[in-house]
Parts: structure tokens; C-alpha cells; sequence
């Protein structure tokens, strides 16, 4: 099944610490959520005990996470870090306001991901949930042999219940993957 979603059916969710606003594109309950965040100001991320997050820097440069253990370094755009949602940290910018995709889902439930699907590149879906969105300008994606054109900020949810091909054909999207644990 191929849902088209759009910026005028996305929800706004406040951040728990209150330092900001999370624009949900797609949401499973209190299981996973998939969205775009503006951070504007450096400061604590909020608590998701029990949670892994995967999270892609799209717009701006210059973020960096500290932890206890070190830094998580995310300062490049398109390259998606994974930490687990329990993990105190504190943002850093380097360069400005930034923007992220983040993808969160309850580790007792569920396995997330996220790749980039750059033109003329092929993934293989796996059963399970999937969000293919274009943060940046129009895309296009072939969905086994159906074509899908994507304004900028919009995505397609992907319910596969098989081996599934998604081909990149303009643009670059990001796929966030959910299947169940």
C-alpha cells in the first residue's frame, strides 16, 4: 500500500524539553515517529528511554551532539548517526540554525533505519513500514514499477509485507525503514 503525505496533514508535536516544535510527517502511536526538526538554539535533547533514534542533518552545518562519551558528530549533511533515545546530550552549532530528520521508534518493538536514496540508486525494502521523503526539491521514485513524482517536503508511506524494490530516479529522498522487532 502507497500513502502520499503531505505538509497540510503533518502534525506538530512540541518537543518534551520545550525547546522547540517537531513537524511529524508520519507516526505509529507512542511507537515510532518520523519528522523534521529545526534546532535553532543549542541546549538539551529530551529523554526517550527505551528508544533508538536515528537522526540526518538537512539542511545547515555544523551540529554536534555531546554525550558523556564523547561526541556524536553530524556536521555533514545526509549522513545518518543512530544513538539510543536514553542518551543524555546536548546540541552544539558550529554554524547557525540547523534542520534534522529524525526517525524515533521503541526498541522493544520495533528496528529503524534510514537511508539516502540518491538517483539511479536501488533499495531493497524489507517487510514493514516505510516513509521515502524529499527534503529538498522534487523527486521521483519507481515503487517496483510504478512511478511516484514528490514535491519538496512531501513523502510517500510504503506498508510492504515483501521484498520490495525502491529506485531513485530524480532527487534525493530519505527512507525512513520500521519493522518490527
Amino acid at each position: 500500500m502507497i500513502t502520499l503525505l503531505t505538509p497540510a496533514n503533518y502534525l506538530r508535536t512540541p518537543w518534551k524539553n520545550g525547546g522547540g516544535t517537531t513537524v511529524d510527517i508520519a507516526f505509529s502511536g507512542d511507537v515510532w515517529r518520523f519528522g523534521r526538526t529545526p534546532i535553532v538554539q543549542p541546549g538539551p535533547f529530551s529523554d526517550y528511554a527505551g528508544f533508538d533514534r536515528v537522526q540526518v542533518l538537512v539542511s545547515g552545518s555544523g551540529l554536534v551532539l555531546e554525550t558523556p562519551q564523547g561526541e556524536i558528530d553530524v556536521r555533514q549533511p545526509f549522513r545518518p548517526v543512530r544513538f539510543a533515545g536514553e542518551t543524555p546530550i546536548v546540541s552544539r552549532l558550529e554554524a547557525g540554525p540547523v534542520e534534522v530528520v529524525n526517525l524515533i521508534g521503541a526498541r522493544a518493538q520495533v528496528k529503524i533505519d534510514i537511508a539516502v536514496l540518491d538517483e539511479g540508486r536501488t533499495l531493497l525494502l524489507q517487510p514493514g513500514t516505510h516513509i521515502a521523503y524529499s527534503p529538498h526539491g522534487d523527486a521521483t521514485v519507481t515503487v517496483e514499477d510504478d512511478e511516484r513524482d514528490l514535491a519538496s517536503d512531501h513523502a510517500l508511506r510504503l506498508d510492504v509485507t515483501g521484498p520490495t524494490r525502491l529506485s531513485g530516479r530524480v532527487g534525493c529522498l530519505l527512507v525512513g525503514s520500521i519493522a518490527p522487532a
